[in-house]
């Protein structure tokens, strides 16, 4: 369908443009035939506004023939037949239209005036048609950028979309390494501790499958299922692992994207508690700063450590999402002392 024909605002609009274009065209009429405006606005009106929708079709012919694609010698072979036919069309239904005014008790001179001013109607015809042809070009133009933009953009998500996919798909592969691993060790050691942690893990992965195919969850679900995982380490490392939590009240309505928290927990166990012979407390903090979230997981650590010479697969994780879901609106930052490694997160907080 013509997009003019399409929405009603634009036709209306276009509509309005070529009542402006009668009433010119009915003054040059008046100019050049001597005749009084009434009988002007008759003959010059309502052909102007017929011709109106005949400057419809090329949009059909631009599409057809486009620009780029088609030899100069072709289009203007198209448009200069296709011109010809419709002025030629528009000069036939003005005389018809003349001829039926020219009636005794209406413009009886009517008929022979119009033939007074068909050179006029012939030029003005083929002008207009020219120009409905360059308008229609435009607008194929101004149409073709918008939905190379719009095609970009849905390109751009479909990206991220991925790589947020992608770097979900990480989270599951690494925990469950080393909960197998943990599992495969307390089988000979502890079995009821084995087939707490069996229960423990289905539950949590149930849960996590669930929570992970969404774009974000509340940070109460987040917490939920930081608490499953924890509750899963703490059959690993018994008393040596100990976990308190400052969490304000008004924090846990804020989205966050899904298994936020769990590469930085479980970074905090793997690089600090395991390393320490008498176990340590993981802190876990959420407080809501005006239009910020601020998250923050904090664990002992071996002040004999050496130093790492790159930053984990988890947290390297967690920057790459939420550069990719909030670019420079959230942050990272890493605070560490000899007994103490911080990462504190800010992200906007959404409801």
């Amino acid at each position: 369908m013509h997009p003019l024909l399409a929405h009603k605002n634009r036709l209306g609009l276009y509509l309005i443009a070529w009542v402006l274009m009668g009433v010119l065209l009915a003054a040059l009429v008046k100019f050049m035939a001597n005749l009084p405006w009434l009988e002007a606005l008759v003959l010059a009106l309502p052909l102007t506004m017929i011709y109106s929708f005949m400057c419809l079709p090329p949009w059909y012919l631009c599409r057809e023939f486009p620009l780029a694609q088609t030899p100069p010698a072709k289009l203007a072979l198209v448009y200069v037949v296709a011109a010809i036919l419709s002025s030629a069309s528009w000069l036939a239904l003005g005389k018809g239209w003349s001829l039926l005014l020219a009636r005794p008790d209406f413009f009886p001179s009517l008929a022979v005036q119009y033939e007074q001013v068909l050179p006029l109607f012939a030029g003005v015809g083929l002008m207009l048609f020219w120009l409905s042809v360059v308008g229609h070009y435009l607008v194929i133009a101004f149409e073709t950028v918008r939905l190379n933009e719009k095609q970009a953009l849905e390109l751009q998500i479909l990206a991220h979309e991925a790589e947020l996919k992608a770097l979900r798909a990480q989270i599951h592969p690494h925990f469950l390494f080393n909960s197998l691993n943990s599992i495969s060790a307390l089988t000979t050691i502890d079995p009821a501790a084995a087939r707490r942690m069996c229960l423990r893990l289905a539950d949590f992965l149930r849960q996590s499958l669930n929570l992970g195919a969404q774009d974000k969850i509340s940070l109460a679900q987040e917490l939920a299922l930081a608490q499953d995982f924890l509750a899963i380490e703490q059959i690993r490392f018994g008393q040596r692992l100990q976990v308190a939590q400052n969490i304000a009240e008004e924090s846990t309505a804020c989205e966050v994207p899904p298994l936020l928290l769990q590469p930085l927990l479980e970074n905090a166990i793997n690089h600090g508690i395991a390393h320490l012979l008498e176990g340590g407390t993981i802190t876990l903090e959420a407080l809501r700063n005006g239009s910020y979230l601020k998250l923050a997981v904090q664990n002992p650590c071996d002040p004999e450590r050496p130093s790492p010479r790159h930053a984990g697969i988890g947290l390297a994780n967690v920057k790459k999402r939420l550069f990719t879901l909030f670019g420079a609106d959230a942050r990272v930052d890493i605070l560490e002392n000899t007994r103490h490694f911080r990462i504190e997160l800010t992200l906007p907080a959404r409801m």
